[in-house]
């Protein structure tokens, strides 16, 4: 049977609008292009940079750098050399100079006194983390800091001098092997305390009686963690630091050396300190229900979103459209 002039027009409209719905949706396609490519270049995640204290070394934040990485965060620990604290801090900031993009930077007991000098007149910088740490103010020394907080540290220490190149002496402070598991390290098993005990990285004494010069936690957010059991330093120091820093502050049932004890509560203080940047990771997704969040819509996902709408129109339009024709098409 040969098909009616009505019904060939009719067709003919239909092939029009099912062409139309396709070229709009392509142009959808190339409108929610450049938005997808936009998502590619969001700013990457800071780099955590973590520096140790005395008596350690890098390795002592194995566990947290594990932990960081499987959530996609850049990571660096350098070694701390533990010669003073002018010289360590010095030393330090030239390798923040190296890394790009903003930055994260944490330091663990000793550690801590050197980000908060090192960290100073750095931009990039954006949050400082202290876990159970030296957190000095201008024109004090760790000595003069643990004076008004005494721990059990002096009687864990040991003084050994030593000689390098040029003629020059000094002494090194190590911890005791037989005091090392109970003041430094006591909630691991005594095999790791041994480990540490041997392969611990002595500090000069002008680590602790030099000066800091500068303190970066007066301009930069910080965050805190606070060992409970600390018997290297005091927790009420911990506390007072971290108050006069007005620094984020968790507590947690520790010894010194939280960051091998307990990694995860560690690295949960870290990735908060990271996601609290707003220069360094993109904003988090608005909540539908706030309607200033609705207004802030990209343009071009505004854009994509009228094309699809009229797309579908049109697409609803021409099978509506057929079906019609075909009720009516005669016998």
């Amino acid at each position: 049977m040969a098909a009616s002039p009505a019904l060939g027009s009719a067709r003919g409209r239909l092939r029009a609008r099912v062409a139309a719905a396709g070229c709009a949706m392509a142009v959808c396609a190339a409108v929610a292009a450049p938005a997808a490519a936009e998502d590619d270049n969001a700013p990457r995640k800071p780099t955590v940079v973590l520096i140790h204290g005395a008596f350690a070394d890098g390795s002592s934040w194995n566990g947290v750098i594990e932990r960081l990485e499987r959530r996609g965060y850049p990571v660096i620990a350098p070694a701390n050399p533990l010669r003073g604290l002018t010289t360590d801090s010095a030393y330090i900031a030239s390798v923040l100079d190296s890394v790009k993009g903003p930055i994260v930077l944490v330091g663990h007991s000793y550690g801590g006194a050197v980000i908060s000098v090192a960290a100073a007149g750095n931009s990039r910088v954006k949050s400082l983390v202290y876990v159970s740490a030296q957190v000095l103010d201008k024109g004090e020394s760790g000595q003069s800091l643990a004076a008004r907080y005494p721990s059990e540290l002096a009687t864990a220490i040991k003084a050994v001098p030593y000689r390098a190149g040029g003629g020059v002496r000094g002494t090194d402070l190590y911890l005791k092997r037989d005091k090392l598991h109970r003041v430094f390290a006591a909630d691991l098993p005594a095999s790791t305390a041994r480990l540490l005990a041997a392969t611990q990285r002595p500090a000069a004494t002008a680590a602790f009686s030099e000066k800091a010069k500068v303190a970066a936690w007066r301009q930069i957010p910080s965050w805190f963690l606070v060992a409970r059991q600390d018997k290297t330093i005091n927790p009420r120091q911990e506390r007072f630091e971290a108050k006069r820093a007005h620094s984020h502050t968790v507590e947690i049932n520790s010894s010194h050396v939280a960051m091998i004890a307990h990694p995860q509560a560690v690295t949960d203080l870290i990735i908060k300190a990271a996601t609290a940047t707003g220069s360094a990771r993109p904003s988090p997704a608005a909540n539908p229900s706030d309607s200033r969040a609705r207004g802030e819509s990209r343009p071009a996902d505004a854009a994509a979103a009228w094309v699809i709408a009229g797309a579908v129109a049109l697409l609803l339009g021409g099978v509506a459209l057929l079906f019609g024709r075909r009720r009516r098409r005669p016998r």
